[in-house]
């Protein structure tokens, strides 16, 4: 199934043209695939169509393929996150026809005169090359998924209000699955697709972290509004293109709504069995990436009680989660800490012990305690970073300029694009 050495060239060699027109090609690979195949809206995100995000994601992945073309084994960790969020969504081997379909008609229409009958069938056999990889590991997650291997109803059984002050709204629903069988063991950091049906009648699914540790009654999530991406002049404001999945699930669904779940996934984790180690594990979160984070520290705290947790978090007024944070620093120290930062604190809030929070300002770790916060003297410690891409990349870079090799960083990516930290 390899390339010969002819055709990995030709692959190679469309890659300045992808660079210049593969956001216009994969824009009109989905336009032209969801037009003839309208039932496959239920598997994507209308808004990340809207607004382009996930055209961007899909022409990261092809410019990463096509640029590691005679090295496809070196994709394999980079593929791992796609192949959990296709699982999370039931994508299927007879997808992929549809797709390499569309996808190479994309090619030509865009390429035009430099897509010849070579390049051409040098791309389809790329693509039936990465599309085997990821069906092959797709196939050992869903035999790992056992009795679960679709989509499961579930009926919320309350909410709880986490957070609420000046767009921070954070909503957590207990989920509590309607035959009753006990809920299968997830990895803390993990996630899981929840859908419902939208008001332009298709499906929708999302992922969402579950943000407590785990137990066979119920399942957590938590979710925040999505007031969409803003816009301000002098006289007023709007928002483009917000949460359609999310807003619904805070404004319309309550106790006794039900809704639908796939099995938990994801490759970002805290891997409980394999863990054992003493290293201290420093948590970095900002907005609704705390929710990965609580169920991080409660499984620790209650499987490893002695193991030291730092947990460095940035909110603008309001804190999730924040008595739970506060009885983790009374009930778990002191292998418990944790450095809570306000960007926008209200009038008179004043930082402080009782005060619920420790900075003013944007998460800053040079503000920190390097040894006894961020445990940069322990070269076993482990970072785990959850929130907004820009965000995870400035930590990230802090912490690797600063001796924190790539294999102790684990960072939070739900798009499947890939994510460049600097060098």
């Amino acid at each position: 199934m390899a390339l010969t050495y002819q055709q990995s060239k030709l692959v190679k060699d469309t890659i300045p043209a992808l660079r210049e027109k593969g956001e216009q090609i994969t824009t009109s690979f989905y336009k032209t695939m969801l037009q003839n195949h309208p039932e496959l809206n239920d598997y994507f995100n209308s808004v990340n169509q809207k607004n382009g995000r996930q055209p961007r994601a899909l022409t990261s992945v092809i410019l990463n393929f096509a640029s590691n073309i005679n090295h496809t084994s070196e994709l394999i960790p980079k593929l791992e996150r796609m192949c959990n969020k296709h699982c999370s969504l039931g994508i299927q081997p007879e997808h992929y026809g549809i797709v390499g379909k569309y996808l190479l008609g994309a090619f030509g229409e865009v390429l035009g005169p430099a897509m010849t009958p070579a390049v051409l069938a040098a791309w389809e056999r790329a693509y039936w090359l990465l599309a085997k990889m990821l069906m092959g590991r797709e196939a050992q997650l869903y035999r790992a998924f056992a009795a679960w291997p679709s989509w499961r109803a579930f009926q919320v059984d309350r909410v709880v209000r986490e957070a609420g002050a000046d767009g921070d709204d954070i909503y957590s629903f207990y989920l509590v699955p309607r035959d009753g069988a006990p809920l299968p063991r997830f990895l803390p950091g993990q996630y899981v697709s929840l859908r419902i049906r939208a008001p332009e009648s298709h499906l929708q699914a999302r992922q969402y972290s579950l943000s407590d540790a785990w137990r066979e009654d119920y399942y957590r999530i938590s979710v925040k509004r999505d007031e969409g991406a803003r816009y301000a002049n002098s006289v007023s404001r709007s928002y483009f293109h917000p949460g359609l999945v999310s807003n619904a699930l805070i404004d319309h669904t309550g106790p006794g709504s039900v809704v639908e779940l796939s099995h938990p996934a994801g490759d970002f984790f805290f891997d409980v069995a394999n863990n054992t180690s003493a290293m201290p594990v420093v948590l970095i979160s900002a907005g609704v990436g705390a929710t990965p984070m609580v169920a991080i520290a409660n499984t620790i705290a209650a499987t490893q009680p002695g193991r030291a947790v730092s947990w460095i978090h940035g909110s603008r007024r309001s804190v999730p989660f924040e008595a739970h944070v506060a009885r983790l620093r009374r009930e778990c120290q002191p292998a418990f800490r944790a450095a809570i930062f306000k960007s926008r604190p209200a009038p008179g809030d004043v930082p402080g012990p009782n005060a619920g929070f420790d900075f003013v300002g944007r998460v800053d770790l040079a503000r920190l305690d390097q040894d006894r916060d961020l445990h940069l003297r322990s070269s076993g410690a482990e970072y785990y970073i959850c929130g907004p891409e820009p965000f995870m990349v400035d930590m990230a870079d802090y912490l690797r300029t600063r001796g924190v090799g790539p294999e102790r960083l684990k960072l939070e990516l739900f798009s499947t694009g890939e994510l460049a930290l600097k060098s």
